[in-house]
């Protein structure tokens, strides 16, 4: 048996078109079926189970971002309130009225009240002070 070109051609395309309304009619029933079984009810914990671990990766992203943000924001945060009382210019009479010193208290006062503030150096520690006034011994008795 012999099959004509013109036959195998005819059905060639008849088999096309049998192919091309056949698999978009399966691909519509299909799409009609999976957007119903997800709209259901018993699909939520499937799909749960089946992203769970998308959802942890994006936890966690999410937590280390959050982290990051809190660690720079806060840091930010505490270095500005540190420069905000170094800018109190009531810092140093607080510090002389605790170690009571009335003298620097006062100075510290005036220069406030005429705005000098900024220009008074600001008091060595009692540390700084010992050791800038021990004297230097060169081993002679």
């Amino acid at each position: 048996m012999e099959i004509e070109p013109i036959t195998l051609l005819a059905y060639a395309i008849i088999w096309t078109v049998f192919y091309f309304f056949l698999s978009n009619y399966i691909a519509e029933l299909s799409r009609k079926k999976w957007t119903t079984w997800v709209q259901s009810e018993e699909s939520d914990d499937i799909l749960v189970e089946a992203l769970q671990a998308v959802i942890e990766e994006i936890e966690d992203r999410m937590h280390d971002k959050l982290q990051n943000f809190q660690d720079t924001f806060f840091g930010s945060v505490g270095s500005m309130v540190k420069k905000g009382k170094d800018l109190d210019p009531m810092n140093n009479i607080r510090k002389a009225a605790k170690t009571g010193d009335w003298t620097s208290m006062l100075v510290e006062y005036a220069a406030n009240k005429s705005g000098l503030s900024a220009l008074i150096p600001q008091k060595q520690t009692q540390e700084g002070v010992n050791k800038s006034s021990k004297s230097v011994e060169f081993g002679l008795k």
